[in-house]
């Protein structure tokens, strides 16, 4: 056991230093409210290390003791520290960071880090292994299924990219693009543990403990229809529910380890999470633990969690150290802090980056369980869909309905609104009906006879703006249009939502005296929509609109008409173009605004 005795003076926010001994640690965990609170732990009084098996229970005891004196203690246990609970539990050998490692802090901050590296960082991320290996591997844990070795696997692979850059800065990236309520931040010397992980190990007060394992994945939906389906398909997915219970069983006889006899109990099973990318399955398993029970206790009868070894746990975990040529270091492992008194909170490290600063390189691990009705395709989609979080770009933005107001009526009121509180459900974006058809009221108290054009603003919060200006006029004469020069990605979730984001519209905009606006097309060639309005088309006598599959925004006129079979959906090419009679602009606010090809 490595005790580091330091004076030195805490780091600033979110800047890293290189000083010996120090540790940085920044904690946004949400508390037994499900509120998330800051922790800037300042003040160091030490570092605690293990770095061998024979040193991690020391360690762990030697926190109690700083706890019980005071102290704060924040940190992590590797997954290569299950060692030292029991001796059964093989893991990978080669781990370069400590097993264990925690700093004892006299106070902490509560104040949320300042916002720095706003600026998008695009890596390289690339897998260590083939696809060729990971169906091999997939392959050979049914094997192990089939003969009885383990009932689950939780098998998982590494991603690496070159980075020089700032952990922090990519730590709040992450952060932002998972939302997720156990997120944290360690930095010392030559290595930062970035993770942004939606898993809570385990709450303990000294008296009730709280697991929250997840157990089954699904990226989101693009659309709001799209979305609630994905939602269903992983509620009702036999596969996932079987999964979620045997890990559910598997915590259940951990728990009682340490649990008052009688008191294990399941308060919520198969609940379903939204996160920005993906939905999770997660289960609640809770207990009064005995009297005297110490935080060593806790780990020696949950570490490491089930959800992330499988079941039976002992054996599985043997089969991962053969399939997984590398160790998972603190991936997997725990990350939390304990307070004055003992109270403990530990998130299980999923979606988490590791950054060696020497060798200017990252690496984020990914997995899933597999169980004998996975198939390699299924998984390994699962596995690329939990690293979107290193990809996902989450702008800041605000959810926006432009209406047309006129004499006390607002045109297509109620699709508006229906379209607003769908996107601000889909982005968990707080808005209350109620409180928007309020502020429309409120404007037709105060302008009951004027025409107006209206900017319908909410924010991340559900904060509500109105913003008015004149009508514009209708235009009755044709405009001309120009063809976006590069495709759109139709994957990309912005084009299906109206916000403040315009980047997606902007980026494609033809900036010409003699151009009204620009027609966008997808990478398949499909026709979507003008960067102000849905595309109509005039084919053999039928009014035609692409479908919002092609990658559009359903607006509220086009949804009129068709509803009303004024117009009707079609995939439309450029070649279509050629040989429609009349092209047309729509939207709420202009109506139709006839469109040509500029020449």
């Amino acid at each position: 056991m490595s005790i580091s005795y330091s004076a030195c003076a805490p780091y600033e926010i979110l800047i890293e230093q290189e000083r010996r001994y120090c540790m940085y640690a920044y904690f946004n965990f949400a508390d037994a409210n499900g509120k998330t609170q800051h922790r800037r732990f300042t003040e160091q009084h030490t570092l605690l290390t293990a770095y061998t098996i024979d040193e991690v229970i020391p360690c762990l005891e030697q926190v109690q003791v700083y706890t019980e004196q005071g102290y704060y203690a924040a940190g992590y246990l590797s997954y290569e520290a299950a060692g030292a609970f029991d001796p059964s539990y093989v893991t990978a050998e080669g781990s370069k960071l400590p097993l264990l490692q925690f700093g004892i802090y006299k106070t902490f901050s509560k104040e949320q880090p300042e916002s720095i590296g706003e600026a998008p960082i695009k890596l390289n991320w690339q897998p260590a292994i083939s696809k060729t290996t990971y169906n091999q591997a997939i392959q050979t844990i049914k094997e192990e299924i089939a003969a009885g070795n383990t009932y689950q696997t939780n098998y998982t692979m590494r991603l690496r990219t070159a980075f020089a850059g700032d952990s922090a800065a990519l730590f709040r990236q992450m952060q932002r693009a998972q939302r997720a309520d156990y997120t944290a931040y360690l930095s010392w010397e030559d290595t930062a543990i970035l993770s942004a992980s939606p898993e809570l190990f385990f709450r303990w007060d000294g008296e009730r403990i709280i697991t929250k394992p997840m157990k089954g994945t699904i990226k989101r939906g693009l659309t709001y229809t799209q979305d609630l389906e994905q939602r269903e398909t992983l509620a009702a997915s036999v596969k996932d529910r079987a999964e979620n219970v045997m890990i559910v069983d598997l915590l259940r006889n951990d728990i009682s380890r340490v649990a008052k006899l009688g008191s294990v109990h399941v308060p919520a099973l198969y609940t379903i999470e939204k996160y920005p990318t993906v939905y999770q399955m997660t289960s609640t398993v809770e207990a009064e633990t005995v009297p005297g029970t110490t935080i060593t206790d806790i780990m020696r009868a949950l570490f490491p969690c089930g959800s992330i070894t499988g079941a039976p746990k002992a054996s599985t975990m043997k089969v991962i150290s053969t399939l997984e040529p590398e160790p998972r270091e603190v991936y997997c492992g725990a990350i939390g802090y304990i307070e004055t008194g003992g109270e403990a909170v530990f998130n299980v490290p999923i979606r988490t980056a590791i950054v060696d600063k020497a060798e200017k390189q990252a690496t984020y691990s990914v997995g899933g369980g597999i169980t004998w009705d996975s198939t390699a395709g299924g998984e390994y989609e699962e596995a690329i869909a939990k690293s979107s979080v290193l990809q996902e770009q989450l702008p800041d933005f605000e959810l926006l309905e432009t209406l047309a107001y006129s004499s006390g009526v607002f045109l297509l009121e109620d699709r508006h609104i229906r379209r607003l509180l769908q996107s601000a459900d889909y982005f968990s974006i707080p808005v209350k009906e109620a409180a928007v058809r309020k502020l429309l009221y409120q404007h037709q108290i105060e302008h009951p006879e004027q025409s107006h054009r209206i900017r319908l603003l909410a924010d991340q919060s559900g904060q509500l703006e109105l913003f008015y200006s004149e009508m514009p006029a209708l235009i009755k004469n044709i405009q001309y249009f120009a063809l976006a020069a590069t495709p759109i990605d139709r994957k990309n979730r912005y084009y299906y939502h109206k916000t403040t984001f315009r980047k997606v519209y902007e980026d494609y905009k033809i900036r010409k005296s003699d151009v009204f606006d620009t027609l966008l097309w997808n990478e398949a060639g499909e026709l979507t929509e003008f960067t102000i309005g849905n595309l109509v088309i005039e084919q053999d006598d039928k009014l035609l609109t692409p479908p919002v599959t092609s990658g559009l925004l359903p607006g509220t006129l086009r949804e009129e008409l068709l509803e009303k079979g004024t117009i009707q959906e079609a995939v439309l090419t450029k070649a279509d173009l050629q040989t429609s009679s009349r092209i047309w602009l729509i939207n709420s606010v202009r109506g139709w605004v006839e469109m040509e090809p500029v020449h």
